[in-house]
């Protein structure tokens, strides 16, 4: 693009698309030669007002020396980025490189004056404070590390995008001018400050995307039937709140089934907030320019054929989110499900689903569809059903996932007030190390529960994924650090998700049992055993136990300090159950009111009616015959566990299993309609919405849905799950919640080591890497190591050569004895199970002999390279490791060695940099952990060492991200301090740091 004077060819990568502050999105990239009349266009659009603050005069039009000067940069020394919306600019922002004395200047001058201009019609949306971290990060990468502006006093909005940016400035008033001055270097402060941002544009961008103040379904059939004719109907009968509009080519009517109907969307007279997109696959690029040209916000497109259907969807994708970006839409899919909005003020059923969900406070992300009727299927269930009354509050199918990912809708869960406990299906996850932070941050002021399907197997064909080396599990460890609740099955994620919705976080682990049937009271202590909660003794209130024992004992038991929560196991009485039944619930609610700290669950053995009786005491407006006694306006907080049919429990997809598009409908239908001989009313109380409002928007009394009433705010659900194992499981993971709360609350800390030498370490670093040839890094030598790793104080004991007995013999003398004669042969390294290790070698002729007897049994000096290596106090093998993922970041790993962590894979992970809190629980989280504190009768070794040692070298790699990896093996941990017998540390020029970088959405 750029002429033959130019110093640099243009830089592509200084691309990128961002969300601003409303939730839009601009395109900001290098301005360059052929954009001089979009320039003069853009500066015809700004007031007189804008140029006098941007030129400090009276400043009408660009004269051709100015456009030329703006428009021609060398990309070292002058540069300027343009946002753009449907290709035109909405701001500009330039640098030019000064010297000390303000005048134009080349490198080694680290100082830039930058100036801003932005669009009166865009102002306020933050797209200054965006141009400024992508003009920064580029004069980082030029080598300015500081800016200097100018601005007239009056000009507050500027000097505000100055201020609030989080850098060290510096402010001076010389000759009626601000002139703000500061450091590049990003800081705590500006990351904050960024990622504020971040949150706040990215939740917008998929707020206008549930709450939309008007909708129009494109691709809407004139017949009955159809993807769009079905979304079409969907919207009308969830009675949604706004404006609803009909968009087919060929409609000759004025409406579609009462809705007002257009052959285009630019001919909706009226601003449109939302468009479903339900035309095929090669007629969407021309709905969406239409979309961009009318105004559209943002986009959900159910159209197939893109990324899931091989190379030239995959292409085809690109290009939708390229054209769609353009316009400054965002969009969800394409091949989603939809999206759904519970709220009252919204009522958006903006998907494949023929039923709206009942309004609560889950929210639900599945990146499947199929696996999205399932999890509505299951939240929707009655009689017998987990849920109750426990329903939804937004749900968004993102499909292949080209823009809108989980990502986008935690940061709007985040701060969400109808939003108090998230559940995600994910089958890939794109940005592991942005999803682990955005994770950690929402897991601290509200549940995160995910399942992730493909952990066997790739990521489905649509879903663009980062590589990573880094195994299942420990990603899932990984996200259990960051605060998230990781389940197996959707069963397990729907069982945790219910039960953190309505119960209160348990203080601690020790879990009251009580019932009226010995036999499930001791699966129950047996089921938390092996869940590593702490029960106490069931307590069996016999076959023959009243509603009025139950309340008596749950009481009992809820008031007990020594009692964290209560399960309670429950099987039906023979006889007439109805009434009975119902005073159980009844009873049980009075109970657990008494101590609204403490959860309580139930585990019910279901006989004859027992379930749908106590879904008629969760009903919320229920038939007089089944209204329990005592209840006032019917409406009862004990919510009934989900029952299944076996057979169809077995055909529900786990983790990873995408059912047929037959089972899909199997599922959809059986959370929306009766079942065969199933009481109807009941089905049909379960569609209803008890959120209806009174004051609709005239004229959509009809499509409104049936109103119930609203349970109080304050009522407390009580899930109920028909097995033990499921209800001790999902108590188990409210427990480990809880206490990672607790302990986020107070973080850690990373301490500071006075001996550390990250100078040295540095420049030994950047002396190693300028040797490097191929670009594909190096792995040091035994001393580089050793000096490395000495730097910050890392000791590894030296290991000296011996290819003949002789340099064994004189090793040994200089180190000492007793000694270990090892092979270090890549098929024998660190395999003391296949004997290529002799331990304690106390004098010369035992040394020898050893030798003698390795070069026997495995072959030649040469081939074994035989070292002698100083005794090590005796202690607990282990072994310790970091490496730089692409995509998850800086990872320590933990676990001794051998079998343990080898064939058992009892490893644990931890995200760099580690804090104190982090090392003492990675050493204690790995199962066979009790080895290193005394097991049967040992000595407990120096875990205080241990701890220090795995600081250390979280510091090494956090302080230097060109330490690719590093192993010690084995570490061997005494009862006083501990020894690393071996190391090796591989380096490489260090991996981008996008999360450091400025604001971006993934390029495509």
């Amino acid at each position: 693009m750029q002429n033959s004077s130019d110093r640099h060819e243009y830089p592509s990568h200084w691309e990128a698309d961002v969300v601003l502050r409303d939730g839009g999105t601009a395109r900001i990239r290098p301005i360059t030669v052929d954009d001089a009349e979009r320039l003069v266009s853009f500066y015809q659009q700004v007031s007189d007002e804008s140029k006098y603050y941007r030129f400090f005069a009276p400043y009408p039009r660009l004269s051709a020396k100015d456009v030329h000067r703006f428009t021609h940069h060398d990309f070292v020394d002058r540069v300027g980025l343009a946002a753009t919306v449907g290709g035109e600019f909405i701001a500009t922002v330039r640098y030019d490189r000064i010297n000390a004395d303000g005048l134009p200047a080349s490198a080694p001058a680290d100082e830039a004056e930058v100036a801003f201009l932005v669009q009166d019609a865009h102002q306020g949306r933050g797209v200054a404070s965006a141009l400024l971290e992508h003009i920064a990060a580029v004069a980082r990468e030029r080598d300015i590390r500081r800016f200097a502006a100018e601005v007239l006093p009056a000009n507050n909005k500027m000097i505000k995008v100055f201020t609030d940016a989080g850098y060290q400035q510096k402010r001076h008033f010389e000759d009626g001018v601000v002139r703000l001055e500061f450091d590049l270097e990003p800081t705590d402060k500006s990351l904050a400050v960024q990622r504020a941002r971040e949150q706040r544009a990215e939740a917008r961008s998929v707020h206008r995307l549930l709450a939309p103040g008007s909708v129009a379904v494109i691709g809407a059939g004139r017949t009955p039937g159809g993807v769009g004719r079905s979304v079409l109907a969907n919207l009308r009968d969830a009675g949604f709140a706004g404006r609803l509009y009909a968009v087919n080519r060929a409609v000759q009517e004025s409406e579609l089934d009462g809705v007002p109907a257009y052959r285009s969307i630019g001919d909706i007279g009226e601003p449109v907030d939302l468009a479903v997109v339900a035309v095929p696959a090669p007629y969407v690029p021309e709905v969406v320019a239409e979309c961009g040209e009318h105004g559209v916000q943002g986009l959900v497109v159910v159209s197939a054929g893109y990324a899931e259907s091989g190379a030239e969807g995959r292409e085809r994708q690109r290009e939708l989110v390229r054209q769609a970006r353009t316009y400054g839409m965002r969009i969800i899919g394409p091949n989603a499900f939809g999206v759904i909005n519970t709220s009252p003020e919204v009522r958006l059923n903006a998907s494949l689903a023929p039923e709206m969900p009942r309004p609560g406070r889950i929210g639900l992300f599945a990146q499947s569809g199929a696996i999205g009727i399932a999890l509505l299927s299951r939240l929707h269930r009655r009689g017998g059903g987990v849920t109750g009354t426990t329903g939804v509050s937004t749900f968004v199918s993102s499909g292949n996932r080209a823009d809108v990912s989980g990502n986008d809708v935690l940061q709007y869960w985040y701060d969400d007030p109808d939003t108090d406990v998230a559940l995600m299906y994910l089958e890939s996850i794109g940005n592991p190390r942005k999803f682990t932070r955005l994770a950690r941050r929402t897991a601290a002021v509200k549940p995160l529960v995910v399942v992730q399907g493909t952990r066997h197997s790739a990521a489905p064909q649509g879903h663009a994924v980062r590589a990573t080396r880094l195994p299942h599990t420990t990603v899932s460890a990984l996200l259990r650090q960051a605060g998230v609740i990781r389940v197996d099955t959707i069963t397990e994620l729907v069982d945790a998700g219910l039960l953190l919705a309505r119960q209160p976080l348990p203080l601690g682990p020790r879990v009251g049992i009580l019932g009226n049937s010995e036999s499930l009271g001791l699966l129950t202590y047996d089921a938390c055993l092996a869940e590593g909660l702490r029960p106490l003794p069931p307590l069996d209130l016999t076959t023959g136990a009243s509603a009025d024992d139950f309340r008596g004992a749950l009481s009992e038991a809820l008031a007990d300090d020594g009692c964290d929560a209560v399960v309670v196991t429950a099987i039906p009485a023979v006889g007439e159950t109805g009434a009975r039944d119902a005073a159980l619930a009844e009873a049980l609610l009075a109970a657990s009111a008494s101590a609204p700290a403490k959860p309580v669950l139930v585990v019910h053995v279901e006989l004859g009616g027992l379930a749908e009786a106590l879904s008629a005491a969760a009903s919320t407006a229920p038939p007089a015959a089944a209204t329990a006694p005592g209840a006032e306006g019917g409406a009862h907080p004990f919510r009934p566990a989900e029952r299944l049919p076996t057979a169809e429990a077995e055909r529900l997809p786990a983790a990873g299993a995408d059912p047929s598009q037959a089972e899909a409908a199997q599922h959809l239908q059986a959370g929306h309609a009766p079942a065969a001989g199933a009481d109807r009313s009941l089905a049909a109380e379960a569609t209803k919405s008890p959120t209806a409002r009174a004051d609709r928007p005239p004229g959509a009394e009809a499509a409104q849905p049936p109103t119930t009433e609203t349970p109080p705010p304050d009522s407390r659900l009580i899930p109920a799950y028909p097995a033990a194992e499921r209800a001790v499981r999902a108590l188990a993971e409210a427990v480990r919640y809880g206490q990672w709360r607790r302990d986020a609350a107070e973080p850690g800390r990373v301490p500071e080591y006075e001996d550390i030498d990250e100078k040295g370490a540095a420049g030994q670093i950047d002396a190693l890497l300028a040797q490097e040839e191929g670009g594909e890094g190096l792995t040091l030598g035994t001393e580089e190591t050793r000096e490395l790793l000495g730097r910050y104080g890392i000791d590894v004991r030296p290991a000296l050569p011996a290819p003949t007995p002789d340099d064994a013999a004189r090793a040994a003398r200089e180190l000492g004895y007793p000694v270990a004669l090892k092979t270090t042969a890549p098929h024998l390294r660190h395999r003391a199970d296949l004997g290529g290790v002799r331990l304690d070698l106390a004098d010369e002729q035992q040394l020898r002999r050893a030798y003698a007897e390795l070069t026997e049994l495995f072959g030649k000096p040469a081939e074994l390279r035989p070292v002698v290596q100083a005794m090590a106090p005796r202690g607990v093998d282990t072994v310790v490791r970091a490496v730089i993922d692409p995509a998850a970041g800086a990872v320590l790993s933990f676990g001794l060695a051998g079998a343990a962590s080898e064939l058992l894979g009892d490893t644990a992970h931890r995200l760099i940099p580690v804090t104190d809190r982090d090392a003492s629980s990675l050493v204690r989280s790995i199962r066979t952990a009790p080895l290193l504190f005394g097991w049967r009768g040992s000595d407990p070794v120096d875990t205080a060492a241990l701890e220090e040692l795995l600081l250390r070298l979280s510091r090494l790699v956090d302080d230097h991200p060109e330490v690719v990896a590093v192993a010690l093996e084995p570490v061997v941990v005494a009862t006083h301090g501990l020894s690393a017998l071996g190391a090796t540390v591989r380096l490489d020029r260090a991996p981008v740091r996008d999360d450091l970088g400025p604001r971006t959405l993934p390029a495509y």
